[in-house]
């Protein structure tokens, strides 16, 4: 599955994704205030079309109704043949910019978990793939691709302000444990982005399924650790938008959590 997986995620980037960057100038706006762009849409069609010959079971897709998408995760979440779960565009409003930086996302998840995963930035030509036990990789290598620190206030962190809290937001921004701070707009790179080491650590207020479905998977075969702001079982929040605290080493994610979750409660005067 994980080959054909990588080899279907390829084939819709190049036939419906990369003729369309740089061409399309705007999107739909969605009921949730997000972009749906022709591309979104096209590579959603292509996925669900492809991946059911590589396995049938329910697809939930980002581009899908609310009520599609539930009855999807009703039908597959504990059923043993599982269900896919498909970002088709993660980062649509990059991609409508002309910014570089987006990603066709699949994850193949049973029993509520992830169990394998793919993630694919073409404009980069960087293929993260994962299945369950077997660790996660980028083109073929291993990941983590280097040793990263253990020391919190050296670490580069990845911090999506849209959705934390507003004391943790402030602090975050005024006085931050670590040493500097990225984002890119794409949820699932950063996730596979922290799982390479070229990120520290990571926070994100609340992710849909689709965001964290294969990104989460990844993260974990590195060796990284995951919890949210109330669980620290990262898989009991919950699934429809699950916020995220995360760091590749155990140190660091210790630090980060503690430090997180203390930043998030309101002060007190």
């Amino acid at each position: 599955m994980l080959d054909a997986s990588v080899a279907v995620v390829r084939e819709v980037a190049q036939r419906e994704i990369i003729p369309r960057f740089l061409r399309v100038s705007h999107g739909q706006r969605k009921d949730d205030g997000s972009l749906c762009s022709e591309a979104d849409l096209a590579a959603q069609h292509f996925l669900m079309g492809r991946l059911t010959e590589i396995h049938a079971c329910p697809i939930i897709g980002e581009e899908m109704t609310p009520a599609v998408q539930r009855a999807g995760w009703q039908d597959g979440s504990t059923d043993e043949h599982g269900l896919w779960c498909i970002d088709p565009i993660d980062g649509t409003t990059n991609f409508i910019n002309g910014l570089p930086c987006f990603a066709v996302s699949i994850a193949w998840m049973s029993a509520r978990r992830a169990r394998l995963a793919v993630t694919y930035n073409p404009i980069t030509d960087e293929m993260f793939y994962a299945r369950e036990g077997n660790g996660a990789y980028l083109n073929g290598r291993r990941l983590p691709l280097r040793q990263v620190t253990a020391d919190i206030r050296r670490a580069v962190g990845g911090v999506d302000f849209k959705r934390i809290p507003k004391p943790l937001a402030d602090r975050i921004a005024v006085s931050p444990p670590f040493y500097s701070q990225r984002n890119f707009g794409s949820s699932t790179l950063d996730w596979c982005n922290l799982a390479a080491g070229r990120l520290d650590l990571y926070l994100h207020g609340g992710q849909m399924l689709w965001d964290y479905a294969a990104g989460s998977l990844i993260l974990r075969e590195a060796g990284g650790q995951m919890c949210t702001l109330a669980q620290d079982d990262y898989n009991a929040d919950d699934v429809w938008r699950r916020p995220v605290i995360a760091a590749l080493d155990p140190t660091v994610f210790a630090t980060w959590r503690d430090w997180v979750r203390y930043h998030s409660q309101p002060a007190i005067f």
